[in-house]
């Protein structure tokens, strides 16, 4: 007779059933985490970044410090000053009313320049603008001629100005009453622009501004005017 056919499972008995299918202890898996002090590159990056940035900052310092103390060393050295103008002379060489009203106007008038630097010029460029205003109608105007002043320089700058005016009655009256008071209040508007110079360079050319009032006592052609009163403002424009 055949053997019987071995079962397929196996038959264990209780004690070999607790210990032996008892699921293994949980075991929990550690990260590791590789070291810096053996060469990690992030952190090495960071570092260098850090240090690049310093740099930079440290040289922008040390720049604006640089720059400050030559901007320093040039004001303390070159000491500038503004130059002052005065108009010294203002004399009539037509003022005549016609009928319609209209007026013509010839005055010539010196503005004294005073550069009072030891080692800054100034150039008087083109494109300048002079004009006389009485109550704000301009009567006449012309231009400064180009030129250049040295340093510690004293110039008297002619200036001829001509023009006609549309004058109504109402305000030709009120010149005329002014004209015989001796007191004529006048605005002379100069506009010129002025180059910087420092020895043998020149910097960025400036709008000088100025406004005169002038009080005077006369217009009579070719007759002494006396300049009774005068005020300056002034004013740059780039």
């Amino acid at each position: 007779m055949e053997a019987p056919p071995k079962p397929k499972y196996v038959m264990l008995s209780d004690n070999h059933h607790q210990t032996s299918l008892r699921p293994p202890p949980y075991r929990r898996n550690v990260p590791r985490y590789q070291s810096k002090a053996h060469g990690g590159g992030g952190g090495g990056g960071v570092g260098c970044c850090l240090k690049c940035i310093c740099c930079f900052y440290c040289f922008i310092f040390f720049l604006i410090f640089a720059l400050f103390g030559f901007g320093y060393f040039l004001y303390y050295y070159y000491d500038p000053q503004i130059p002052s103008y005065k108009v010294s002379n203002f004399s009539v060489h037509a003022f005549n009313v016609k009928p319609d009203f209209s007026l013509y106007t010839e005055f010539i008038v010196i503005v004294k320049a005073d550069n009072p630097n030891q080692n800054i010029g100034f150039i008087y460029g083109k494109n300048s603008s002079v004009s006389v205003m009485y109550s704000k109608s301009e009567l006449c105007s012309g231009k400064i001629p180009n030129f250049r002043q040295p340093s510690k320089n004293v110039t008297d700058i002619s200036i001829l100005l001509s023009g006609n005016s549309e004058f109504g009655s109402g305000l030709q009256e009120a010149l005329m009453q002014n004209r015989h008071s001796g007191k004529i209040p006048l605005l002379v508007e100069v506009k010129v622009p002025v180059t910087v110079v420092i020895g043998s360079l020149s910097l960025k050319k400036v709008n000088v501004l100025v406004n005169c009032s002038l009080v005077v006592d006369n217009l009579s052609p070719n007759k002494k005017v006396g300049i009774l009163s005068s005020n300056y403002t002034y004013g740059a424009s780039f």
